[in-house]
């Protein structure tokens, strides 16, 4: 069998349909020692094919990062197989909060291997990973959280806490995991390595290596939120807890958010409106990731700007041909800043500032 997948979106998009499978979304991750990264690869691609799993995961040699959607009738083989290799035996499994936002989650199975299953800019030998923080289930997070002597910290991007957050949460204005790191501590921690420090991310694979990263570099009381966000929200429903979250969270799949509670604190980037629906450009040259309003949405038809608006009008070949030269990075697609979007509000001190009138 090949080892990647071969087919077309619209190839993928047909077989999806034809299997009938009814998926769960579930993501999870575990730091360990991985010999051969690529020899695991070939071996979680043929067993998770056999099971029809789709979705996107990373190994490295220091573990495993996965987002994928196993058929609901092959879920006890799934955690069956996984039971197989020794260091995912009892893993813990953070399953979607609300899987009805999108019929497919993913459209194929994609598994790379990288230098590192979380990008940290890092280079300090002396640095164990393994020697993370406390973690905290759901009420003893509530109970933190809520003492005068506690920092709580968004272990997101901007775009990610823009939609939903923690009351009371610092929430950096970064792009990348690499950045958060010196920026947060350089701007808010400082000066304060005796505090209770709490961090909280999406599943609580970034707050695994920060909060070992800042026992490293001294913090004495360091806390990190049990399975993020997504195992918060199951443990508030389940247990009957305050839930203390507000808005929604950003899940990197096909639905790019779960509601974990009614309010919407962020706005329409084009109108000002509120909203907090991620979207991408349907311009192919921009796919620009920002919020947009279903008034928007219909009146620019998914596209970010004026100008993207035309350029999906013109034919296929003049779309092409606008593209040749261009590289297509992170220069391109940008999650959420651009001077075309009047209402992102892209510092720091604003969001903080709107977020303050939902606290």
């Amino acid at each position: 069998m090949h080892l990647w997948n071969t087919l077309s979106k619209e190839d993928l998009e047909e077989k999806l349909r034809h299997s009938g499978h009814k998926f769960v979304t579930i993501s999870f991750y575990q730091y360990a020692k991985i010999e051969n990264p690529h020899l695991f690869r070939d071996h979680l691609f043929q067993m998770w094919s056999n099971l029809d799993v789709i979705g996107r995961t990373y190994i490295a040699s220091e573990g495993i990062n996965a987002q994928i959607a196993v058929p609901h009738k092959n879920l006890n083989s799934f955690i069956e197989e996984l039971n197989t290799i020794d260091f995912l035996k009892g893993v813990r499994l953070n399953y979607a909060i609300d899987d009805s936002e999108s019929e497919y989650p993913f459209l194929k199975l994609k598994i790379k291997v990288r230098p590192k299953i979380v990008a940290d800019g890092l280079n300090d030998e002396t640095f164990d990973v393994t020697n993370k923080g406390k973690h905290l289930k759901a009420n003893e997070f509530n109970e933190l959280i809520s003492q005068p002597d506690t920092i709580l910290v968004d272990f997101r991007n901007h775009y990610e806490s823009e939609v939903g957050h923690f009351k009371g949460a610092i929430l950096p204005d970064v792009d990348t995991f690499r950045e958060s790191l010196p920026y947060i501590e350089d701007t808010f921690l400082k000066g304060k390595e005796d505090k209770n420090l709490v961090m909280y991310c999406t599943g609580g694979i970034r707050c695994e290596k920060a909060s070992a990263w800042f026992k490293h570099r001294g913090f004495k009381h360091v806390h990190q939120l049990e399975g993020g966000i997504i195992k918060y929200a199951n443990d508030c429903k389940n247990e009957g807890l305050e839930n203390k979250f507000i808005g929604k969270n950003f899940v990197f799949d096909e639905r790019r958010g779960e509601r974990i509670s009614d309010d919407i604190i962020a706005v329409c980037h084009q109108c000002g409106d509120p909203a907090d629906v991620h979207t991408n450009c349907a311009n192919e040259a921009c796919h620009l990731l920002f919020i947009q309003c279903d008034t928007c949405k219909s009146k620019m038809e998914n596209c970010c700007s004026s100008e993207c608006l035309t350029i999906i009008h013109l034919s296929l070949e003049e779309q092409k041909e606008l593209r040749k030269g261009k590289d297509n990075s992170n220069k391109i697609f940008k999650k959420g800043r651009s001077p075309k979007l009047k209402f992102k509000l892209n510092q720091e001190k604003p969001i903080s500032l709107i977020n303050q009138s939902t606290i």
